[in-house]
């Protein structure tokens, strides 16, 4: 367990006094506030930075406090009253950073990039992340080109409802003065009494946060894991964290003032409460009518297999039949679905097992072995700080709650360190993609943040492998999104003082990739002049600055699904059985290296930098 004397040597990212708090040990307050802001002149802008970056809460501060507070709960077997903070939290959209810095902050923006993404913002990345029909930009509150440019996103949070808002009183008196205007202002709270710690459809949340390396200390009886939560992979810190060490992907050389900071996505979820249970309560009666359900199964049986927990967030893996503990909530993080790879007691298509398939994920139908997590699943890890908005809702059932009409939802927010290869590939590979993971008949989309979709219920009392279809629409829909970028300490002070130079030094250089190393699919590694891209064609290509295609892998058609780089020296390109379809004629030499170069060349060189192959791109 993490003590007072834990050391910077043991865990040196808990005393971080340069990375903002929110990242990895999190506000945790009960009253949350986001300012979206629009800043009108550089020069006050900065200014107005130069005075909010002492007060911006570090990783120190934060995981300090948080200690102390979950001691004397634990102490007090309740909720502490007199143990208080308020803590702020600052980010900038790409639009946002252009102003300050008077400049692109980024020169070098390859498509299908997480560069890319954070310029291009949510908004025009609708119709990629399933933000359709009532769910489109058009429709949203914040973030879309009908809406006011958002260059900022301050976050306030405090234990007590006063304090919050004395604390804001002070931030708008200094935005006003500095010209800063707030375009969008979203509250949010810890739900009262017996919805603590849930969302809006009554189920706990917050369950499943990844664990860091170097934040949170490792169990010795079970490494790779958080000790004191079981069932919690500790995760490396460059998931999160720009310029820190990755799980088994490449990294995404971005400037170094982006270092230890994190990008950050904020999305306003409405949640139609009703439409839920309604739809929950029909689906179930019609399971019961195919003699699928229990006779006796209430609404929350079947709402348990689309979230993939019973609402006291115990896990439909560890108790099938019913919540062990009604009316009560429980952190139960230990799941395993290496029993159930099939899904055939948590379903494929749940929320939780969409968005974190742990050790239950197959890469083809017919194998009876799953992944591995680490470099599979671990490297798809977000960390989630998402707090409820709106009054509960009472339905008639007798749920507690208020008035039915009233907008509610959850405000999602989480942090990474790629835009595309964590958040987006979660919401658009796994949960929004109706064939993830690969079945057939399809799974269906993640009914609870996916859309429209069919899923396919596990109906084992008709045949071993039998389904049942079960139709559902929309209960959640995206109200407003924006991604910003959450700076270090350092970063802010450079920015507040102008010192960041347009473009932010970020200027064409070579790539060394070393062995082994996956290219997946669409991810691109950019040297300025090259673009290295394993595509959806089943090749490997070079693309230069403009994106116009100069070399590719003669593996269009073969049905290739992945590329690799080889510790025997070779680069790879394989198919669905994991043959080799194509590789450069490069085998025998360990410890050669992949060099994606400023030249525009990309080329295979030996340990003692000889040339051994090259596409012949330089330009």
């Amino acid at each position: 367990m993490v003590t007072p004397t834990t050391t910077e040597t043991t865990l040196p990212l808990r005393t971080s006094t340069d990375i903002q708090g929110d990242i990895l040990a999190g506000f945790r307050k009960d009253h949350v506030r986001l300012l979206f802001l629009r800043f009108a002149y550089r020069g006050p802008a900065r200014d107005w930075l130069r005075q909010l970056t002492p007060r911006i809460a570090t990783t120190a501060d934060v995981a300090a406090f948080n200690y102390d507070f979950s001691t004397a709960r634990r102490r007090l077997r309740a909720e502490p009253t007199g143990l208080h903070a308020v803590w702020r939290g600052i980010s900038f959209t790409y639009a946002g950073l252009e102003l300050l810095i008077g400049g692109a902050p980024l020169l070098d923006l390859p498509a299908g990039s997480n560069r890319e993404a954070f310029a291009q913002g949510p908004a025009a990345r609708g119709d990629l992340l399933g933000d359709t029909g009532d769910s489109a930009p058009e429709n949203w509150l914040f973030g879309a080109p009908h809406n006011e440019p958002v260059h900022a996103v301050l976050t306030v949070a405090a234990d007590d409802a006063e304090e919050l808002e004395a604390a804001l009183a002070e931030e708008r008196q200094e935005l006003a003065c500095s010209r800063v205007s707030v375009v969008f202002e979203q509250s949010a709270a810890t739900l009262p009494d017996s919805g603590r710690g849930r969302e809006h459809f009554g189920f706990k949340d917050a369950v499943s946060q990844p664990g860091v390396e170097g934040f949170d200390p490792e169990d010795p009886e079970r490494p790779g894991y958080v000790q004191g939560k079981p069932g919690t992979r500790l995760i490396p810190a460059g998931e999160f964290l720009v310029g820190r060490e990755l799980e088994n992907r490449l990294p995404g050389w971005l400037p170094g003032w982006m270092n230890d900071g994190s990008f950050h996505v904020v999305r306003r979820l409405g949640q139609d409460v009703e439409s839920f249970w309604a739809q929950a309560d029909a689906l179930l009666e019609h399971l019961k009518d195919q003699g699928v359900a229990p006779a006796d199964a209430d609404s929350s049986w079947l709402a348990a297999r689309l979230v993939g927990r019973w609402p006291s967030g115990v896990p439909v893996a560890a108790s099938p039949g019913a919540d062990p503990y009604p009316g009560q909530t429980v952190d139960d993080n230990d799941i395993s679905y290496a029993d159930d790879l099939d899904g055939r007691v948590t379903p494929l298509f749940c929320h939780t097992r969409k968005t974190n398939p742990r050790d239950g994920l197959k890469s083809r139908p017919n194998d009876d072995v799953a992944l591995p997590e680490d470099g599979i699943v671990d490297a798809r890890r977000i960390m989630r700080r998402g707090v409820p908005y709106g009054a509960p809702y009472a339905p008639a059932s007798g749920r507690p709650g208020t008035a039915s009409d009233d907008e509610r939802g959850l405000l999602f927010i989480s942090y990474q360190a790629d835009l595309v290869a964590q958040f987006e590939f979660v919401q658009r590979s796994w949960a929004g993609d109706e064939n993830f993971p690969l079945r057939v008949p399809a799974v269906g989309k993640d009914p609870v943040i996916g859309g429209d979709t069919t899923v396919s219920f596990p109906a084992e009392k008709l045949g071993p492998d039998a389904t049942v279809p079960l139709e559902m629409k929309r209960f959640v829909r995206t109200e407003g999104a924006v991604y910003a970028f959450t700076p270090s300490i350092s970063t802010l002070e450079a920015l507040a003082l102008g010192t960041i130079p347009p473009g932010g030094g970020d200027l064409p250089a070579d790539r060394v990739i070393s062995a082994p190393a996956a290219f997946r699919r669409g991810e691109v590694v950019s040297s300025g002049r090259a673009r290295l891209r394993f595509e959806d064609t089943g090749e490997l290509v070079v693309r230069d600055e403009n994106e116009q295609l100069r070399w590719s892998s003669p593996t269009a058609g073969m049905s290739a699904i992945g590329a690799e780089f080889r510790e025997t020296g070779e680069i790879v390109v394989t198919d669905f059985t994991g043959a080799v379809v194509w590789q450069t004629p490069t085998a025998g030499n360990p410890g050669a290296t992949v060099v994606v170069g400023a030249s525009g060349d990309v080329s295979i060189r030996s340990a003692d930098g000889r040339l051994l192959w090259n596409t012949g791109t330089a330009h």
